[in-house]
């Protein structure tokens, strides 16, 4: 991966399958709760909220997203643009935060998405440039394994956004993920009170 992509200084390393296992279950209790139906999440919305929580402030930052799919997670879930492969490979958008650039990646038939996403983890936390790797592992399926990669990477800032609180210490920050994809779904604070 490193040699085909030059890094940005922000690496977004996103395992979709993950993602659309929270939307869904977001979008189906919320509905249910709120009485109403959500909204499609606009991918640009999405990723403005992810870098707010990173911490991103506004400027000319660069922010290189990484899409690892398999063939059952190849679209994104109540979402706008979906599909990985057409819509959102070697493409980016702009805001006042800088320029969101996607790539997307699938494993092989010798690989699991896991492994790719778990190599990709090893590359991203190695290569020269990057000073912040903001994370969204499928933690319920292979998190122990991120933790073990996770707690070596040095000279980084480590972001990992997940649904439950760590059970173990780690040295890096991480965030709520369900934050930023109910903000993207329309789901407005004053109707969580």
């Amino acid at each position: 991966m490193e040699e085909e992509i030059k890094m940005a200084e922000t690496v977004m390393l996103i395992d979709a399958s993950f993602l659309n296992f929270v939307t869904e279950d977001i979008k189906k209790n919320f509905e249910r709760m709120l009485n109403r139906e959500l909204q499609e999440m606009d991918l640009s919305h999405l990723f403005t909220y992810l870098a707010l929580d990173a911490g991103i402030v506004e400027g000319q930052n660069e922010i290189q997203i990484f899409f690892i799919y398999d063939k059952n997670s190849a679209q994104l879930v109540h979402a706008q643009p979906s599909d990985l492969e057409q819509e959102l490979n070697s493409v980016a958008f702009s805001n006042e935060f800088g320029e969101f650039c996607f790539n997307t990646f699938q494993p092989e038939d010798m690989a699991s998405r896991e492994d790719l996403f778990l190599e990709s983890m090893k590359v991203v936390a190695d290569a020269k440039g990057v000073k912040r790797m903001i994370v969204l592992s499928f933690n319920e399926e292979y998190g122990d394994k991120v933790n073990d990669i996770l707690k070596d990477v040095k000279e980084r800032e480590i972001i990992q956004f997940r649904m439950n609180e760590p059970e173990d210490d780690i040295n890096y920050r991480w965030e709520m993920l369900a934050y930023p994809v109910m903000q993207a779904l329309g789901i407005r604070g004053d109707e969580l009170q």
